[in-house]
């Protein structure tokens, strides 16, 4: 299903959640854990991936960022219960510009 285009829930070293985008979450969650991710997840490091959803465009992934971030802590833990967030392989640090505003 996927052209590139995923959307991620974060679990952070205080067992809260992140959620984001990106065209590369291998890569993503490394910028995460050394520090160059989004600032919240900064000081909550180390965090591990345990969703991860294709999508076919970025307003598809962005749009269901969005609507994730919306939902409770309990939906979150709904999602993330029933996962498989294996990352597929780092494409390489090529694709620039998809930051999530947290």
């Amino acid at each position: 299903m996927s052209d590139g285009h995923y959307v991620y829930i974060l679990r952070c070293a205080d067992d809260s959640y992140y959620t984001g985008y990106t065209t590369d979450p291998a890569r993503r969650v490394a910028e995460h854990n050394a520090g160059d991710g989004a600032k919240y997840t900064r000081g909550r490091t180390p965090v591990e991936c345990v969703y991860l959803e294709a999508h076919d465009s970025t307003s598809d992934a962005m749009s269901r960022e969005y609507e994730i971030k919306q939902y409770s802590r309990a939906e979150k833990e709904a999602l993330v219960a029933d996962a498989d967030p294996t990352l597929p392989a780092s494409e390489s640090s090529s694709a620039a510009g998809d930051e999530s505003t947290g």
